[in-house]
């Protein structure tokens, strides 16, 4: 897997690529065959990768967190939800998304300070291994200037 501190740069060089091949996909694609090379790709590609290594999303990117992932947070930071919601959210489309970039909770030695309840948005990046991957490929189209994983 490429170097953390390369992948923009690579991602950059590949970008007219990645759109064409996006292209490409839209029209020829099997939805659900692309889903599951997707699928195969993910597994065998972060096999052996320690997401904690790189944390990269957790520089340029701003996770949503779902209703039911507020209170575990504000609980874990010992403060009252509407606090945690004042302080470290602001309403993106009607959703409850992280303030800031890079994330508020990634500490200086590269680690999660709320790893034990973080936003399943989080634990799901890149999120190539979800279905539906035909209708959301700009989206991975980006993640591939963010993630190792997907250069």
């Amino acid at each position: 897997m490429i170097n953390p501190s390369l992948v923009r740069s690579s991602a950059t060089k590949l970008e007219d690529e990645n759109y064409k091949f996006r292209r490409f996909l839209k029209s020829h694609a099997n939805e659900e065959e692309l889903d599951k090379q997707f699928l195969d790709l993910q597994n065998e590609l972060f096999a052996n990768f320690d997401c904690g290594s790189c944390r990269n999303c957790c520089k340029d990117c701003s996770p949503v967190l779902k209703e039911d992932e507020i209170e575990p947070v504000s609980d874990f930071l010992k403060i009252s939800k509407d606090d945690f919601i004042t302080q470290y959210t602001e309403n993106n489309c009607g959703e409850c998304q992280l303030k800031g970039i890079p994330c508020e909770f990634l500490a200086s030695d590269n680690t999660c300070r709320i790893e034990a309840c973080k936003p399943q948005c989080c634990k799901e990046y890149p999120h190539t291994d979800k279905p539906g991957r035909l209708w959301s490929l700009l989206g991975i189209v980006e993640s591939a200037s963010v993630c190792p994983g997907c250069v």
